[in-house]
């Protein structure tokens, strides 16, 4: 494609060659849905099930901040440390790995008995959460062609943060209907889905980039 075409084409027609490209292979968009399910409820719905979660326990807002800082800083780590390493081997095994040890943590989070149980599963949530996105992003960049990678981006952008608002309500009327902990393992069977999905998807090469 000449610059002057890509000068000629709208936001739209991207969108929609992006579409195209990605339903022209198989295992690249299924690692789209890995990506989008996987962050979907870490876009903002689990910050808002931590608030029910700490308000519906009596913790306060002291602990809803331990908690938030807790998974940043897992986080963090996690994504530096694979930053330090040039190509992750048996990626799809530690993204499928990263999303299980997840699921567990969310679910656990959301059972957890005290506010210092809760700062620690979400330390270890941040960081197994965090692995899991490095990983498959590795993976999709490694994948996608040079020239569609950013629609390709741009529609894994729109399943994760995009959609994710839409649970912002589900998050209240589950809670309110039956407690954060069955909210919580929505959360659970949502990754665990993208877990199955993972093990599906053939990565192009030995490793993804990280």
């Amino acid at each position: 494609m000449t610059t002057a075409e890509r000068r000629s084409t709208t936001a739209g027609q991207d969108f929609r060659d992006g579409l195209r490209y990605l339903r022209a292979d198989r295992h690249l968009i299924r690692l789209v849905l890995v990506i989008g399910l996987g962050e979907m409820c870490f876009s903002g719905p689990v910050g808002t099930g931590l608030l029910l979660l700490t308000d519906e326990h009596g913790w306060g807002a002291g602990a809803l901040g331990w908690i938030l800082a807790a998974f940043s800083v897992g986080g963090a780590v996690s994504g530096l440390l694979l930053a330090a390493v040039k190509r992750v081997p048996y990626a799809r095994g530690v993204l499928s790995g990263a999303l299980l040890l997840t699921t567990v943590l969310v679910v656990a989070l959301g059972r957890a008995p005290g506010p210092g149980t809760a700062v620690a599963l979400g330390a270890f949530l941040g960081a197994a959460s965090g692995a899991a996105v490095v990983v498959s992003n590795g993976l999709l960049q490694e994948r996608a062609e040079i020239r569609y990678l950013g629609r390709v981006t741009a529609v894994t952008s729109l399943c994760t943060v995009g959609l994710s608002p839409l649970l912002y309500p589900l998050a209240g009327l589950i809670t309110a209907a039956w407690g954060t902990g069955v909210f919580f393992m929505g959360c659970g069977a949502v990754c665990l889905l993208a877990t199955g999905i993972s093990l599906s998807v053939r990565p192009s090469g030995s490793g993804a980039s990280a």
